[in-house]
């Protein structure tokens, strides 16, 4: 089974409720034999279908050990009690909350997957759930679009290569500041090594030495 073909058929809601740090893991594990293919809630049954007829494995029930197949929903923020701490920042997959530090936060509404992790990160719990369709509301892929599917995907996809690139950023930061700093111990252990102080104090000697001589002469 091809890994890409699986995830291309994922809702792309990076929630990891099926197990797995995202969509794309989960969908290497199903092409391994090692996860099955009902422990997705956001996909629901119609994702069960879907995997079923692309792998030729049996059509099951939706695994309950990972969630429940239910409504859409979209993550608000309660901006009077926000702080501007930025976790729910660093914790959404898709970066689809914005604000800075000690500034208030939004949630860009048509982006959200309502995978839900920025709720237990928020330490004022200033984020709800609200549902993202009016009743009867859809479920599983009823309620979401292999558009908005595509959209997630390349948001995450961006967002993961952004952290891969800012962590080896601060790391050739902190190694040009970690040879800086050994360059400076370096020159400074030199003003202290016994040899050099020997062969500065030889000179200087040597110099006064010439000068007594010059004196002595005039």
């Amino acid at each position: 089974m091809d890994a890409e073909q699986i995830n291309a058929l994922l809702p792309q809601t990076q929630c990891t409720r099926c197990g797995y740090p995202d969509c794309a893991s989960y969908a290497q594990a199903i092409a391994e034999g090692e996860a099955g293919i009902n422990q997705c809630p956001p996909g629901g049954a119609e994702g069960v279908r879907r995997l079923a007829a692309l792998t030729g494995l049996p059509e099951l029930p939706l695994d309950p050990e990972f969630g429940l197949e239910g409504p859409r929903t979209l993550a608000v923020i309660d901006e009077a009690w926000c702080i501007g701490c930025t976790l729910c920042i660093q914790a959404c997959p898709v970066d689809c909350i914005i604000g800075t530090n000690k500034q208030l936060h939004t949630v860009i509404e048509d982006q959200c997957t309502g995978c839900e992790l920025c709720l237990p990160v928020c330490p004022v719990d200033c984020i709800t759930l609200v549902p993202a369709h009016p009743e009867p509301a859809p479920t599983g892929w009823a309620a979401w679009s292999a558009t908005q599917a595509d959209d997630a995907r390349a948001r995450y996809t961006f967002r993961s290569k952004r952290l891969i690139q800012a962590k080896a950023d601060n790391e050739a930061r902190l190694l040009a500041k970690g040879e800086h700093k050994a360059q400076d111990l370096a020159a400074a252990s030199k003003l202290t090594d016994p040899a050099q102080l020997d062969h500065k104090r030889s000179m200087i000697e040597a110099a006064l030495a010439r000068a007594r001589a010059r004196r002595g002469q005039s």
